[in-house]
């Protein structure tokens, strides 16, 4: 039998997950997960490094993203689901990597440097810095050969394999180096049309939204601002409610455009389709969500057994690389 190879993949319990989670990540965990041996990790420490003053509303959030993993169609039976905090080989293996980099690199990370903006950062915590390091830990703990994420996201795995590069020059190939694998959308624009959709933003739809939210919300997105008149010719590529429909409603998005520079689309009518193609795809979700939301212990019990399974496979790769480091003080 061939072992199958591995992906890692995950998000940060801060809040409810978006199309923008969906269309930069998820999908792809979906269709990956019938090839690969799939883990997907709740980041619940890595959401401390900014939400550390609130720590009580870890708990709802880890169930709360996790319910939105099965929503989609994260299959339990097929995935690894896990809390990073109760795998504590990752915060060991944080700590040793933590040596090989210097505070200059991680403050010239393009993601942290954005993040500490946007939050208005002046002086990072040592957390928060060191964020990109759990990050290579939680990939290579699971010697994970595939981590399919968004764009944003690109330049932590490529310091993930440099990490992993220089452990295996120093002490011997423990680690695996992984590949990347970017979702087919690698940013989706918020309803605003200014940044990428967002909870903090608050320019985003939910995957949990019901068909009357994703309705409202979509009634207020920004479309074409020279459009005037129902009849005025338009400019799709400056439409955000076009964009999604590029990404969402792919089979009919040429003839939309075209009837957008004609005049003979209004903006209400291209929004109700949208709005119809977009509850398309969240109804199936939907229907799973109902499943578990009546039986709440079902995802305490999908996320106990998962962090069982992580735990024993990083014992047996912290066993190795306490080996290679030669650390393995009392062992035969």
């Amino acid at each position: 039998m061939i072992k199958k190879k591995r992906i890692l993949t995950g998000d940060r319990p801060t809040g409810k997950l978006h199309l923008g989670h969906y269309v930069g990540s998820l999908a792809n965990r979906v269709a990956l997960q019938e090839d690969y041996d799939a883990f997907v990790i709740v980041a619940d420490v890595q959401a401390l490094t900014t939400d550390w003053e609130y720590p009580e509303q870890l708990a709802e959030s880890v169930r709360q993203v996790t319910e939105d993993y099965l929503a989609v169609g994260i299959d339990p039976e097929q995935t690894t689901i896990f809390v990073q905090s109760l795998v504590p080989q990752i915060a060991e293996l944080t700590v040793f990597y933590s040596n090989f980099v210097s505070v200059n690199v991680l403050r010239h990370n393009p993601t942290i440097k954005t993040e500490a903006e946007q939050r208005g950062y002046s002086d990072m915590t040592y957390g928060f810095l060191g964020y990109p390091i759990s990050q290579a830990a939680d990939i290579t703990f699971c010697k994970a050969d595939l981590v399919p994420v968004g764009q944003d996201q690109v330049p932590h795995i490529e310091f993930t394999r440099r990490i992993a590069r220089r452990f295996n020059e120093l002490y011997g190939p423990v680690l695996v180096v992984p590949e990347v694998l970017v979702g087919e959308v690698g940013r989706l624009v918020g309803l605003d049309g200014k940044a990428k959709m967002s909870k903090s933003l608050n320019n985003a739809i939910y995957l949990s939204d019901s068909p009357q939210e994703v309705e409202a919300k979509v009634r207020k997105a920004v479309t074409d601002p020279a459009r005037i008149r129902a009849t005025d010719p338009g400019h799709p590529e400056v439409c955000t409610v076009f964009a999604y429909h590029q990404i969402f409603n792919k089979e009919e998005s040429e003839d939309i455009a075209e009837r957008c520079r004609a005049g003979t689309i209004s903006c209400v009518a291209c929004k109700k389709r949208l709005t119809e193609k977009l509850n398309q795809l969240l109804e199936p979700m939907h229907e799973r969500r109902l499943a578990y939301q009546n039986n709440p212990k079902i995802i305490d019990e999908i996320l106990l057994a998962g962090t069982d399974r992580a735990q024993k496979i990083a014992e047996e790769t912290m066993k190795e690389v306490r080996q290679a480091m030669k650390i393995n003080y009392f062992s035969q």
